[in-house]
């Protein structure tokens, strides 16, 4: 199936999304959400496909935010289901049972930020910028931002830069602990593939389960988290790969995992 606002390509068990309104420099809007929402649920229904990459198309940026043309035009309730429309389908992001990385090759900015949040961790380029501006357009972000960037930067980060709107740069947002790595804007697509990769060649069983212990565990108290952790190590047990894995280890080679679900 193919998209207006996005293009969807999977190779070697990676699914790769573009944002894919260069002009308007991938600009969300209500298409491109509607297009994102069908792509990550092709994504979430194809047992073949173990890592998500999501990326912008161009040189300029991931994504920029949402459709300002579109936004002024909205009155408060079709605003209000903008937002929720968005928080929707970022949610999907992070609730996929695969790992998804975000390769922010450019700007980064209110939804754009947001949208790389609801992934699992972040490369940038050098010349990437991250922000969260909306408070400069007497708005706040709608799409997640005021979450999701506190559980990971911290309250205090947080609210600077909500409350100034201010940009930071990748190596800020690396230092912050919002960007796992930095690359040469001619080196990130091959180290976030190379990492894709890396992660792909592991046991799907195992791969969704630390996912989702990492995500649901994270979101209560140590004691729950743990026996979130005990109930989905039990069940990896009882997996092809969780014998593969072991009988390798023995042996002394690579293990070669299956894959399947069973």
């Amino acid at each position: 199936m193919s998209f207006e606002n996005i293009i969807l390509t999977m190779e070697n068990n990676i699914a790769l999304i573009h944002f894919n309104r260069p002009k308007a420099l991938n600009a969300l809007n209500n298409a491109m959400f509607d297009d994102l929402d069908q792509a990550l649920d092709q994504v979430r229904d194809n047992p073949d496909i173990r890592v998500l990459v999501l990326t912008g198309a161009g040189d300029k940026a991931f994504v920029a935010g949402a459709d300002i043309v579109e936004l002024s035009e909205m009155t408060p309730l079709q605003g209000k289901y903008f937002s929720r429309k968005g928080q929707k389908v970022f949610s999907k992001i992070e609730d996929l049972p695969i790992p998804a990385i975000a390769a922010v090759n450019g700007y980064a900015l209110g939804g754009g930020s947001e949208a790389a949040l609801a992934c699992d961790f972040i490369y940038a380029s050098e010349k990437a910028i991250f922000g969260l501006p909306e408070i400069t357009l007497g708005l706040i972000p709608g799409f997640g931002g005021t979450q999701r960037l506190a559980r990971v930067v911290g309250n205090n980060r947080a609210r600077e830069m909500v409350f100034t709107g201010k940009n930071i740069t990748a190596r800020q947002a690396l230092d912050y602990g919002l960007v796992n790595q930095v690359c040469a804007p001619e080196d990130l697509m091959e180290a976030v593939m190379k990492t894709a990769g890396n992660i792909a060649a592991k046991g799907c069983v195992a791969l969704r389960a630390a996912k989702e212990v990492i995500h649901n565990g994270t979101n209560t108290d140590l004691e729950t988290g743990c026996r979130i952790e005990n109930d989905a190590f039990g069940l990896t047990m009882a997996s092809v790969d969780a014998k593969e894995g072991t009988a390798a280890f023995l042996e002394k080679r690579k293990p070669v995992f299956k894959g399947g679900l069973n």
